[in-house]
Order: structure tokens, then C-alpha cells, then sequence
């Protein structure tokens, strides 16, 4: 195995040395947990007579105790496409557990919002915060104490990180995470944005919007553009907890079915009760996350694990910070090429080669850590490994060692560019993030006047009214979680593209966040301190000359005293109310920073 980047390994140790203290607490408490032994010897019968009525034949094994019971946490819903594959799972995953004299309960549920459904909508402030609600919520499931062993069934944006929060803090557990996969191919996703950008321009009626939308999103499963979701399938598969290659193969098919089955079985052989112990505690360590901070560059992953990571990784009782992810990224090149940096689906990126191959190369580069723990085995060297359907059953053979489409994913001697897809931005306005793979070169470095907004439909407003008729630096602050739960501003990228290709330079500044979808237009986003917290972003004004520059990692007001001016305070008390939005003021009062995940709970 070649020798580790020395990058790589020196980002490693400086995450290990800041984490030292919180990661040793937490994994003395892992191990005081395990050492109590299996779950339910110490429930007293009539806690394990509840636990048991509804189970029916699988009541003598339970009492027995002497075979692992599974832990299911399930976010199945049937209105996120994702996730609606997740009912038949259950059954699936108990039949494979009796077929080894085991058992298997749902454990519980969590909620799962569809970031495509409240896109726009004022639903979609709730959706940063629902990963830690989804955390409680999984806390809650596991809190029963019967289980010896947890599936996690969850695919999309904030599902899996709140999770992986879960499955960090009840970490003496071992996890395996089930995904459901991408729908099958629709209509091609840059055909879908160009239809939205001429509706947005007032060429084509709402009919044939819908029309194209309908046929982009058709069927069961993940959407297939490299947004969040996908992201996240990927650092499953980075970070070990996946089975290896079982990411991208389509729902309700027969590899997809035997991957849920093997992955049921290989949960039964990692409990404490046998010889193969591998708790999630110790799968996620400092080199789990920064294979999947590489990962994310390397892919041109979506800016939302910018967030989640730092979040999960304090679950687990190590800090990321903002550096951790430039420098990984400064020595990570991009080897894919998935919409929105793109014309390519994920289904084609799975078919050129996938992440077997991404890992495969990685790791010849030394820009991963072979050394780690994952649910598969010792060695990430396993993931570069292809599932395949043999008499019923998933076996593995050796994956590609050649890329079968080099216009969407390429070897590490020949990436599409020697860098990573994301770029932290810092100046004087605060420090912030953009995602770089999916913007063209001469569109890196945007110089302009201000126009400051409040909203994003007050953005669509002056839009419409004709008034943007040279370059912009469009700044939408009271955005950020304190403010209004710091929600997706992609209904933007249609309005803003359409007057990049009018020819005008453009750029979006903004405390809020962008979905994983976004694309083509610079975005300089999750800016900290947010506007509502006092932070630079407050002082803007129309004119004010801002310059984002992804070359220098800069953001500037270029206007002089205005550091001075005193900081905006619009009235934000309609952000407090309406589509359970009063539930969360909570939330809004104690996130953190964005720099530190803007999380709650952790």
C-alpha cells in the first residue's frame, strides 16, 4: 500500500491531538457500556415481557437470549421517493434473521422530510433541524435496551447524519446502514434545469414545468443528481458502514434485496456475543471521517456534509473544523464528473466504474486510510470490491481497475482537476464555503455591487421587475439557523443562472445554505457569523463592492468604513410561527455556529 499523503496524515493527527480529551471520554464510556454485556440481561422479566408480546414465533429465541436481536431504525415513509423502498425492508430483515436462528424488531421510527417537497416553502425551515429531531428520535428507539446490534435504514439529506448521531451515541453497538438506492434513470437532470430556468424567464407555461418534473422524478427510490442524498450514500461507503458497493444498485431488485439480506447476517456476525466484535465507536474514528471528508472532494460531494460532518463527527467525540476540510481538499483531486458538475446521473457513474474504483484509486494515491475498521472487515482495500448476485446470494470480486467512461469519473493520474469540489471562502464579511467542481473557471472570481435581500422570493420579486440588468452580487442574509433554521435557497439557481447566461457576472452570498443540486452559479454560503447573530453580512448595503474569490479564498466588502456601519436588525418574529415552526423556537434559540455543524444536541 503506498505510502499515506502527507497532508493526509498531518490534518489526521491534528484532528486526533484537538480531539483528544472529548474522543477519550467518549470511547471510556463506550467501552464501560460494552462491558456490561449483552442488553437484555438486565431486563427484569416483565420489561422483557413487554418487549416480547407482539413477537409472536420469535418469543422462545428472544427469552433464550442466547441469539443477537437486531435493532431496526427505519425513516421509511412513502412520500420521499428515497425512503419508500424502506417498507418491504423489515420483513426482509427478520426472515434473514430467523434463517439464522436470530430475531429482529423495529426498534422505532424517524421522521424524513423531502427537501424536493418543502424546496421554496416555509417547511423547509424545519429542515436543518430535523436531523437532530431525527437523533432523538433514533435515541429513543434504541433507548429500550433490547437490542444487540442496530440497522439504520435512512438515505437522504439530514436522515443519515441525524443516524449517525444516534448510532455514535449508543456507539457500543454495533451498526450497519441499509440503503435503498437510486431510481432508475428520467429524464437527464441538465434538461430538467434548462426547463426551469425558461420558466423562471416566463418562455414556457406551469404544464410543461410539471411536465419535466414528472419525468426527471418517476419512481421509487433516490434522486439521481449528486445532491446530499447521494453524498451521503457515499460516505457510507467511505466511512465503513455500508457493505461494500452497495450504494447505487437500484430498489426492488433481486442484488438489492440480497445486499439488505447480507447485510442483516453480517450484523449478526458483530455483536458482542461473538468473536467478531465491531462496534460504530470504534469504526468512527478521526481516519473514518477524514476518508469521508476525501470522499466528498474528491466526488464534488454536496456542501451540506459541511455541515453534517462536524455534527457527527462530535457525536463520536472528535472536532472537525473548517481547515480539517480546505487542506484535505487543497491535496484531493476530482475524479468525478455527476450532475450538477456534470451531464452524468449517478446510475452512470455507478456503471463506470463507482466508488470501487473512486476508493481503489484513492488508495493507490495514498489520499485515504487503508488501516481503519469497517462493518465489511479490516481494510478499506474491501470496498474497492464489486457486489455481485451468485445463486441467490451476494458475492464479491475484484472491481474495475479501469474507469469504463472517462467523461464522468477518472483516475487520480488524470482527475478533471488536481483539487477538491469545495473551497472555504474568508475575509472580511465572515468565513463561509463554495462548492467550486460545478463552476466554470472564469466565474471563480466575481467582483460587483451589491443588491441585498431578506428573502429569496423578494430575490424572484426584482427578478421579475426587470431589475437586474448588470453584475450582481446578490446578498440574501437572515438565513442562518438563529434566524430562520438556515433553510435551502435552490429555488434561486433557475433565477440566477438565467442571468449568468445573459452574460452578466453573478454571485449568491448568503448565510443560508444551497441544496446539493446547486450548481453552475458561485455561491458563497453558510457565511458565519450569520446576519441575525450581528455577523458582517448585517453591515451590507446596496453598492457596496463585494468580491468572492474561490483563486484566493477571499470574501471582501471592498467598501470603505464599512466595518463601522452599525449591524441591520429587521423584525424576524414572522420566522416564529406557521407549518410547526412555533415547535422549534427551541431550536432557533441554541444552535450553534455553522462553522461548528449548527447543531443542537451535539
Amino acid at each position: 500500500m503506498p505510502q499515506l499523503n502527507d497532508t493526509i496524515s498531518r490534518v489526521t493527527d491534528r484532528i486526533r491531538e484537538r480531539s483528544l480529551e472529548s474522543r477519550t471520554t467518549y470511547l471510556g464510556r463506550m467501552q464501560q457500556a460494552a462491558e456490561e454485556g449483552p442488553r437484555r440481561a438486565h431486563l427484569t422479566c416483565g420489561n422483557q415481557a413487554h418487549a416480547y408480546a407482539a413477537m409472536g414465533s420469535d418469543q422462545a429465541a428472544l427469552i433464550a437470549a442466547r441469539a443477537p436481536n437486531l435493532g431496526i431504525v427505519t425513516a421509511y415513509n412513502d412520500m420521499l421517493s428515497a425512503h419508500q423502498p424502506f417498507e418491504r425492508f423489515p420483513a426482509l430483515i427478520r426472515d434473514a434473521a430467523r434463517d439464522e436462528g436470530a430475531t429482529a424488531q423495529v426498534a422505532g421510527g424517524v421522521p424524513a422530510m423531502c427537501d424536493g417537497v418543502t424546496q421554496g416553502q416555509v417547511g423547509m425551515e424545519l429542515s436543518l433541524f430535523s436531523r437532530d429531531v431525527i437523533a432523538l428520535a433514533a435515541g429513543v428507539a434504541l433507548s429500550h435496551n433490547t437490542f444487540d446490534a442496530a440497522l439504520y435504514l435512512g438515505v437522504c439529506d439530514k436522515i443519515v447524519p441525524g443516524l449517525i448521531i444516534a448510532a455514535a451515541t449508543f456507539g457500543y453497538l454495533p451498526g450497519i446502514f441499509l440503503p435503498a438506492g437510486p431510481m432508475t434513470s428520467g429524464l437527464p437532470n441538465d434538461e430538467k434545469a434548462k426547463v426551469r430556468q425558461r420558466f423562471a424567464a416566463g418562455e414556457i407555461g406551469r404544464d410543461k414545468l410539471m411536465e419535466a418534473e414528472m419525468a426527471s422524478y418517476h419512481g421509487p427510490g433516490t434522486c439521481t443528481f449528486y445532491g446530499t442524498a447521494n453524498s451521503n450514500q457515499m460516505l457510507m461507503e467511505f466511512m465503513g458502514l455500508h457493505l461494500p458497493g452497495a450504494s447505487f444498485v437500484n430498489p426492488n431488485t433481486p442484488l438489492r434485496d440480497a445486499l439488505t439480506v447480507a447485510g442483516t447476517k453480517r450484523a449478526l456476525e458483530i455483536t458482542n456475543l461473538g468473536n467478531d466484535y465491531r462496534p460504530v465507536s470504534q469504526v468512527l474514528d478521526e481516519r473514518a471521517f477524514v476518508n469521508g471528508i476525501v470522499g466528498l472532494m474528491a466526488t464534488g460531494g454536496s456542501t451540506n456534509l459541511v455541515l453534517h460532518l462536524p455534527a457527527m463527527a462530535r457525536a463520536a467525540g472528535i472536532s472537525l473544523s473548517l481547515e480539517d476540510f480546505n487542506e484535505i481538499s487543497e491535496v484531493t483531486p476530482l475524479l468525478a464528473k455527476v450532475y450538477p458538475n456534470g451531464l452524468a446521473d449517478v446510475n452512470h457513474f455507478h456503471a463506470a466504474g463507482g466508488l470501487g474504483y473512486m476508493i481503489g484509486q484513492l488508495l493507490s494515491a495514498g489520499l485515504l486510510h487503508e488501516d481503519v475498521m469497517t462493518v465489511a472487515g479490516d481494510g478499506l482495500e474491501r470496498y474497492t470490491q464489486d457486489p455481485k448476485l451468485k445463486d441467490g446470494r451476494v458475492v464479491y470480486e475484484p472491481g474495475p481497475r479501469d474507469s469504463l467512461n472517462d467523461k464522468i469519473l477518472r483516475p487520480a493520474s488524470g482527475p478533471f482537476q488536481p483539487t477538491g469540489g469545495l473551497q472555504q471562502l474568508q475575509g472580511n464579511l465572515g468565513i463561509g464555503i463554495m462548492k467550486v467542481s460545478a463552476v466554470a473557471p472564469e466565474r471563480h472570481v466575481i467582483e460587483a455591487p451589491a443588491r441585498v435581500f431578506h428573502t429569496q422570493d423578494a430575490v424572484k420579486d426584482a427578478f421579475k421587475a426587470g431589475e437586474f440588468t448588470s453584475d450582481t452580487v446578490v446578498v440574501v442574509r437572515f438565513q442562518g439557523p438563529r434566524a430562520n433554521g438556515m433553510p435551502e435557497l435552490h429555488g434561486l439557481t433557475p433565477t440566477l443562472s438565467v442571468l449568468q447566461d445573459r452574460g452578466l457576472k453573478v454571485a449568491l452570498v448568503t448565510d443560508g445554505r444551497m441544496s446539493g443540486a446547486s450548481g453552475k452559479v458561485p455561491a458563497a454560503i453558510h457565511v458565519s457569523p450569520e446576519a441575525s447573530a450581528g455577523g458582517p453580512l448585517a453591515r451590507v448595503r446596496d453598492g457596496d463592492l463585494i468580491r468572492v474569490d474561490a483563486v484566493a479564498g477571499t470574501l471582501e466588502n471592498l467598501t470603505e468604513g464599512f466595518a463601522d456601519r452599525p449591524a441591520v436588525q429587521p423584525d424576524l418574529s414572522d420566522n416564529s410561527h406557521g407549518i410547526g415552526r412555533e415547535l422549534f423556537e427551541t431550536f432557533r434559540e441554541n444552535v450553534g455556529l455553522a462553522t461548528d455543524g449548527a447543531a443542537v444536541i451535539v
